[in-house]
């Protein structure tokens, strides 16, 4: 109830009392405040009435109806102060409405192909897109514009065919001040690589080329170039998290803890070199950079800004893609997802049978029969723009061109209206400094995700 609306309930009340007798008119009145006052006016109303006729108690009322207003104003107030909504008690705010339909407003197109976007800690006004070529482009956040330079320009470094090139890009959250960035790509011998970076000192558009340090190179298998990972993102904890695939080899690397590949490894990002194996928070599980093992290849996984957990997105073989969440102060330690005893849900090969003791199950998963191909794994939603998705995980897919949410709380699956079928092949979700969420595409466009 509004407070005008319960205030002039009030008005009629004490007018009542004053012309019907003030304890009857309490008593039929569904608008107090509270039981308590009734059952007081009620114990004088029986006390009185043992000792004295009830017109004399009408009367003495009466007499005293200034003091009796002001006792009604009084439980006015507070019955009409709160939050307004008209259950018992004042009752809860209500719950969030629902999102309506969700579109991708276009930020920038004819970018060459997109790997990844991302945003420096507190820049408001920029968003930097990586190309596989080996480029880091900066996009005015509003506008689209494009800076005429590249803020990176590693090319000459890197392999950058099939799935291979500039992969991922993490700023320390302290860039500000130490100007360090973390990129992720596939040397010229096709190795997965981490090294970070500084931005030039006295230019904030770009980056310094000559800065650059490996903290970890893995070898791959030889004949092989896909399945190489490339997220990285920092941890709760200050340690930088780097996703490597396993190599494209059968997948039995994932399972060996001395392998680096088809692992999250937790890095130090402050090392001189490899192997940079961090200890914040304690020692990684098995004495060397891998954090959590049994990927094929976790080609995206994030941290929720709120909860800490970790969402980790594993594309399968030919029938499971799987999201995988590791809740906890130190999230995924020592975690075994299962590749490649187990595909998704199912042992692998398909089919067959297995031990799945000790390993760590998906969450969620969807198979291939709709023609899905490769998760795109994304964030738990934690911008402004829309509240009523607070607490969502966005995801896709790559051959079907989908956004999809999921809600680890509820357990509910969602289609958001306007993303089922996007018409573009989403290689990755970006996050901006504030918590808004973007897709990119291998076309070369920039597109976030508004109501």
């Amino acid at each position: 109830m509004g407070n005008s609306q319960c205030l002039s309930r009030y008005l009629i009340l004490e007018v009542t009392a004053i012309k019907h007798g003030l304890v009857m008119s309490l008593f039929k009145t569904s608008n107090l405040p509270s039981s308590p006052f009734r059952i007081l006016f009620l114990y004088i109303f029986v006390t009185y009435s043992a000792i004295e006729p009830q017109w004399k108690i009408f009367m003495r009322i009466f007499r005293h109806w200034w003091l009796w207003s002001l006792l009604l104003w009084s439980l006015a107030l507070v019955g009409c102060s709160g939050s307004g909504d008209s259950s018992p008690g004042g009752g809860s705010p209500p719950p969030p409405s629902q999102p309506g339909t969700l579109q991708l407003q276009t930020v920038k197109t004819g970018l060459s192909a997109l790997t990844f976007l991302t945003a420096p800690p507190n820049d408001d006004s920029h968003l930097f897109v990586v190309e596989q070529a080996g480029r880091i482009q900066i996009l005015d956040r509003a506008t689209g514009t494009l800076n005429t330079v590249p803020f990176f320009d590693i090319n000459a470094q890197i392999s950058n065919s099939g799935e291979q090139g500039l992969l991922g890009l993490a700023f320390h959250p302290n860039y500000d001040a130490n100007r360090q960035f973390y990129v992720y790509y596939t040397d010229l011998n096709g190795n997965p690589t981490v090294a970070r970076y500084l931005r030039e000192l006295t230019d904030p558009n770009l980056a310094d080329p000559s800065s650059g340090v490996v903290l970890t190179s893995v070898p791959r298998p030889p004949g092989s170039t896909n399945h190489n990972g490339g997220m990285l993102a920092f941890g709760p904890d200050g340690c930088l998290y780097a996703g490597t695939g396993d190599g494209g080899s059968g997948g039995a690397p994932a399972q060996d803890t001395s392998s680096l590949l088809g692992k999250i490894l937790r890095l130090d990002p402050d090392a001189s070199g490899p192997p940079a194996v961090c200890t914040n928070s304690g020692a990684n599980p098995f004495g060397n950079q891998v954090w959590s093992y049994g990927f094929r290849n976790p080609w995206r996984f994030s941290f929720d800004r709120a909860t800490r957990d970790l969402y980790i997105a594993d594309v399968g073989e030919s029938t499971r893609e799987e999201v995988d969440i590791a809740t906890g102060a130190q999230a995924g330690l020592g975690l075994n997802y299962g590749w490649n005893i187990m595909e998704g849900s199912l042992c692998f090969p398909i089919g067959s049978s297995c031990t799945q003791s000790g390993l760590t199950l998906p969450v969620f998963e969807y198979d291939h029969s709709q023609g899905g191909c490769a998760i795109i794994g994304g964030y738990v939603y934690r911008g402004s723009a829309i509240p009523a998705l607070a607490g969502t995980y966005f995801y896709g897919d790559l051959c079907l061109k989908f956004v999809k949410t999921f809600n680890k709380q509820s357990g509910q699956f969602t289609d958001p209206p306007g993303l089922q079928q996007t018409g573009q092949s989403i290689t990755s979700f970006g996050e901006d400094a504030q918590g808004e969420l973007y897709v990119v595409t291998s076309q070369g466009g920039v597109h976030r995700i508004v109501p």
